[in-house]
């Protein structure tokens, strides 16, 4: 049965063959495409600060795909790709990075298992996920909190008033 899924793409890193981060996101698709998951949608890259110790700005963005695969099959690909990029594990946490792919939604709902947890855990609370997942897909819903990603989107974003 064909499974959709809300995959965020990050770099912030060169890599010796692809190039720069933009275009090792691009590199990245032609992957995932190669590895059976088939792109249906593709989000603008956009640019973002680094969160952590990395100095280095990012390049994310995001692909809806459809596979038969279920969750943890797809994250074995993810990891793979990362892997054949050039990721290593065992690193710095939020450290400078070649390739990052989380998958953050799947059409079945929530998911999880040993090393995986669907949705992400922290998308709702990163606009550089929410940007390009609710300009793909601005009507898909959170399972666990049942919003859209468009209502996610906005409720992260908005004008807080100032504190007297």
């Amino acid at each position: 049965m064909r499974q959709r899924y809300l995959i965020a793409l990050g770099s912030n890193q060169r890599h010796h063959r692809h190039g720069p981060p933009t275009r090792v996101l691009r590199a990245a698709l032609v992957a995932l495409e190669t590895a059976g998951l088939a792109i249906k949608a593709v989000a603008p890259v956009l640019a973002s600060a680094p969160i952590g110790p990395s100095l280095r700005r990012y390049a994310n963005g995001a692909a809806l795909i459809s596979t038969d695969l279920m969750p943890d099959e797809v994250l074995l690909a993810l990891k793979a790709i990362e892997h054949a990029f050039g990721r290593r594990t065992g690193g710095q946490r939020w450290s400078s990075r070649v390739l990052d792919l989380d998958l953050v939604l799947w059409s079945g709902g929530a998911w999880s298992s040993p090393g995986l947890i669907v949705p992400h855990a922290a998308f709702r609370t990163r606009d550089f996920v929410l940007t390009p997942a609710a300009a793909l897909a601005p009507r898909w819903r959170d399972p666990l909190s049942g919003l859209s990603l468009r209502h996610l989107k906005a409720r992260l974003t908005r004008p807080r008033p100032m504190p007297r």
